[in-house]
């Protein structure tokens, strides 16, 4: 508890008044600052204050102890600083609290600087405020509004590099001297008869319970036949008679049984000095469940001697009251870095949607398991930048951006990551322009930027050049061994190659988004060949490629095909002697950020489902909606839509036997003959076509001449 200022005194027990005087003796105010004060106040001057160290009006706040065994704080709560410095009112009015929250005006010097903060004139700072409320006595503003009496002054410092707060509270109370001396204190209880004491309880429940008058600490209490009034100390004249027992009473923050709280010492200066009163009898106001307790409560009496002085108009009475901390006159210190860090606060303020999700919508949201997910984007173009806001939205932290190419003039527009400042200079590296720009949005984005080629079939590699080539599908093997997803979002077909054959081995999600003008195909590729039992492994692999008509159904026995199992050509070198038009990605705009969202969207989807990425694959029907056991809908194989028609479907394809990226001979050959097997497919195109059976197929269709025209098809498929 809180100290006691000179020594301890004896509990009475007896029901008559003590006969010895005792000096009276209070227990010290302490205080409570709410993290939202220290918040407020940071923001105030980052905002507002900069370097200005002008006192600031702040409002704390109090209430009656309503705890046998814990006093009441002076509290500072967010509210307590102004909206804006520049609109407090130079007189320090408040706004009224309520029965809980009484307000008292208090005034904050926040400093520049440590060295300021220990340098200030404490004593002159205490001194200054005490004649304040010396002022507001002697002008009757005491009277009006008695909250004054309880002013108070907090120096600080606030050190926003480290989030720490240097601070300390002064409660002024003028000092009596002569001190008062206590004739006698007890519980309320025992002072009064029965019909007394519950006229008295029911008229502070009643003035606690209005409006008006709930939140003024200080009042007069006029017991007449029994009949208990209380009045505000401006009634003080309409109080006096020699019929009545007068008591002052005020709100008492201490518990302790045998000691009134400091708010008492400067109402006895107001009584002394104002109404010039030498023996009072008092009450400390206290409650239990927010009603008058007067067995809580205690009534006492005092004698206060003329203060020496007092009758002189000039005359200011010392003052004491700068808050103990363990027993000493000494500062406090407060470190918020774990909560007012603003990384930290950008992590609270980024889940707060996913979590709000959580209550009702998706009780089953995993965000330890987002959160954890680690994301490998191959592309950081048009769909790369979509995908990575999705997945921070999604609480994704772990992204690795994998690119070659550098951010030109015409990509800010479309590629949301980059800027302006990105494209001068002959253009930044777009991984790593982009892993700065989503450090900017989101700092605690756990972002890495990889600067590589991905090698392709189709685009021969000159016997100088094979081992860095080699080196690079080590590096990409191991990136994608490292990941728990990765997103095919490169330009080309032929660069989605490599990483669906390493995915496939090493069992990994995959996600394709591709683009064509009008059109758009996301889809998550099937699991590894070599991780299914065989009777499914070989089950849907018969055929070449799925049909139309099984397209349309949910029969999903098989194993999910990958970009390439629809494929009769292996994958070919699609740039060269291409117009510009078609060697670009030239879409609509905004076919980006609705497959980017798709894609998204599927991968939180398959972390969901208890089966993962073995899950079967839906289709969307009219009565397709979420449920208990799958709560985010449907988990599609295929998504394919058209801006043209506003239209999208769902769509499921089986593996292929012959597809040249993900069949069991392709990665059982892998395995065998590692990078030297991707070397060859590289280097010779038709070398995926002999070993997967499809350079027979094409034999074979050959022979039928059915008499077609050899129409071609020119249309621009770079995405598609």
């Amino acid at each position: 508890m809180a100290e006691i200022e000179k020594r301890k005194l004896s509990s009475s027990s007896s029901s008559s008044s003590t006969t010895s005087t005792l000096i009276l003796q209070f227990a010290p105010l302490q205080s409570l600052v709410d993290e939202g004060f220290w918040r407020r106040l940071s923001s105030l001057k980052l905002d507002t204050l900069g370097i200005d160290q002008s006192p600031i009006n702040i409002t704390g706040f109090y209430a009656p102890c309503s705890h046998a065994q814990v006093s009441n704080h002076l509290t500072l709560l967010a509210e307590s600083l102004p909206p804006e410095v520049g609109e407090q009112s130079s007189d320090g009015t408040i706004v009224r609290g309520n029965r809980n929250r009484c307000p008292v005006p208090g005034i904050l010097y926040n400093t520049n600087t440590l060295e300021s903060f220990h340098a200030l004139d404490k004593q002159s700072l205490l001194k200054a405020e005490a004649k304040k409320i010396w002022e507001d006595i002697h002008s009757g503003k005491a009277e009006e509004d008695s909250s004054v009496l309880l002013r108070f002054l907090l120096i600080s410092f606030a050190d926003l590099k480290k989030w720490s707060f240097h601070y300390w509270f002064a409660f002024p109370a003028l000092v009596l001297d002569p001190a008062a001396t206590l004739i006698d204190i007890r519980p309320a209880s025992h002072c009064f008869s029965l019909e007394e004491g519950e006229s008295l309880s029911a008229a502070c429940n009643e003035w606690r319970n209005s409006s008006l008058t709930a939140d003024v600490p200080f009042f007069l209490i006029s017991i007449t036949n029994s009949c208990a009034t209380i009045r505000p100390l401006r009634d003080w004249k309409t109080c006096q008679g020699d019929d009545k027992k007068l008591l002052f009473g005020f709100y008492d923050p201490c518990h302790l049984p045998n000691n009134p709280g400091w708010p008492l010492r400067n109402f006895l200066a107001l009584i002394s000095s104002r109404w010039n009163l030498e023996k009072v009898r008092f009450l400390c106001y206290r409650e239990k469940h927010g009603l008058a307790d007067l067995g809580f409560s205690l009534v006492g009496e005092a004698l206060i001697p003329v203060p020496q002085g007092w009758n002189d108009p000039e005359f200011i009475p010392n003052a004491v009251g700068w808050e103990v901390n363990r027993g000493k006159k000494i500062p406090r210190c407060i470190t918020l870095a774990n909560s007012m860090d603003p990384t930290r606060l950008a992590i609270a303020a980024a889940d707060l949607n996913l979590k709000l999700m959580r209550w009702r919508a998706l009780p089953s949201l995993n965000l330890n398991m987002l959160s954890t997910t680690k994301c490998l984007l191959l592309g950081a173009g048009t769909l790369g930048c979509q995908v990575a806001r999705m997945l921070m939205a999604w609480g994704v932290r772990k992204i690795t951006l994998l690119d070659s190419g550098k951010v030109a003039m015409s990509n800010p527009l479309r590629q949301s990551l980059y800027t302006f400042d990105d494209c001068i200079n002959g253009g930044d590296l777009k991984a790593e322009a982009a892993v700065k720009s989503l450090k900017r949005i989101f700092p605690a984005v756990e972002a890495e930027a990889i600067v590589m080629a991905i090698p392709m079939p189709g685009h021969p590699v000159p016997t100088q050049e094979e081992d860095g080539v080699l080196e690079d599908c080590r590096r990409l093997q191991d990136l994608i061994a490292s990941h728990d997803a990765i997103f095919l979002l490169t330009d080309t077909r032929e660069s989605r190659w490599l990483p669906s054959l390493f995915c496939a081995n090493a069992n990994k999600i995959a996600i394709t988004a591709a683009l064509g003008f009008d059109s758009y195909l996301v889809m998550r590729h099937g699991a590894g060949p070599l991780c299914f039992p065989p009777d499914i492994r070989n089950g849907a692999e018969d055929d070449l490629s799925v049909s139309m008509d099984n397209l349309s159904t949910q029969d999903t026995r098989g194993r999910l095909g990958c970009y390439f199992c629809n494929d009769v050509v292996a994958p070919i070198d699609s740039t060269s002697n291409r117009t510009l038009d078609q060697q670009c990605t030239v879409t609509r705009p905004g076919l980006a950020p609705i497959a980017s969202s798709l894609a998204v969207e599927l991968l939180v989807g398959i972390l969901h489902h208890p089966d993962g990425m073995c899950a079967a694959a839906e289709i969307a029907t009219s009565s397709s909606s979420g449920s208990i056991e799958q709560p985010l809908g449907i988990l599609p194989h295929q998504i394919r839509g058209s801006i043209s028609q506003f239209s999208q479907m769902t769509l499921v394809g089986h593996s292929s036997s012959s597809c040249t990226a993900c069949c069991n001979t392709v990665v059982s050959e892998y395995r065998k003959r590692g990078m030297q097997f991707v070397l060859e497919a590289i280097n010779h195109p038709t070398y995926l076509e002999d070993i997967t059976g499809l350079t027979e197929l094409m034999k074979s269709a050959s022979a039928f001449d059915l008499g077609w025209d050899n129409e071609t098809d020119d249309e621009n498929d770079a995405e598609m």
